[in-house]
Parts: structure tokens; C-alpha cells; sequence
């Protein structure tokens, strides 16, 4: 009988604290947004970014901004662990393209 009190328990926890995970992820996800919006803006503010710069990275962080929409829309809302997977890698790039951006020299 302990033995499969012991279980039961372990399946609670278990199961408590999945849903805790996933929140993290998209927390991360939706901080990763913010931290790149104010990268842009810093980038803007000090003269690092040029306009045309500014354009295309808002643009391209845009289109991240609608993928991840639809995704959500396609699940009720949720984004599935596929769908942080797939999100993470053109947040990645975007990552790259701006500090790319922010330290080629060019001023505005």
C-alpha cells in the first residue's frame, strides 16, 4: 500500500508541475519579444540603427509577431512545444540581425 502511495504522489507533483513549465516557456517567449523591441529602440536612440535598418528589423520582427499569432489561433490560444521550437529559431536570427545591425558602423 505505500508503494503506490508513493506513486500517487509522484504522479501529483509530476503533474503539477508541468503546467508550471510551460508557462516559463512562453513567458520566455513573450520576454524575448520585449528584450528585442528594446534592443531596436535602444538602436534607434543612440543613432546605432538607421532608419532603413529600424524598417527592416520591425518588419521582420512583424512577421515573427503574426507567425506566432497564427500559431496560437491554430491551437485555441496555446502554443505547442513544436511551436516554441519552431518560434525560437527565427527569434535567434533576428537576435543576430540586430546587434549585426547595431554595429555595422552606419549611423543615422
Amino acid at each position: 500500500m505505500k508503494l503506490s502511495t508513493a506513486i500517487l504522489h509522484g504522479a501529483v507533483l509530476i503533474g503539477l508541475s508541468v503546467p508550471a513549465a510551460f508557462a516559463g516557456q512562453q513567458a520566455t517567449i513573450h520576454q524575448r519579444k520585449d528584450n528585442q523591441q528594446d534592443r531596436i529602440a535602444n538602436g534607434v536612440n543612440s543613432g546605432q540603427l538607421t532608419p532603413a535598418e529600424t524598417a527592416n528589423l520591425e518588419t521582420k520582427e512583424s512577421a515573427l509577431n503574426k507567425e506566432e499569432h497564427n500559431m496560437r489561433a491554430a491551437d485555441n490560444g496555446k502554443l505547442t512545444g513544436a511551436d516554441r521550437a519552431t518560434l525560437h529559431h527565427p527569434q535567434n536570427k533576428l537576435s543576430r540581425q540586430i546587434y549585426r545591425k547595431k554595429h555595422n558602423a552606419r549611423a543615422k
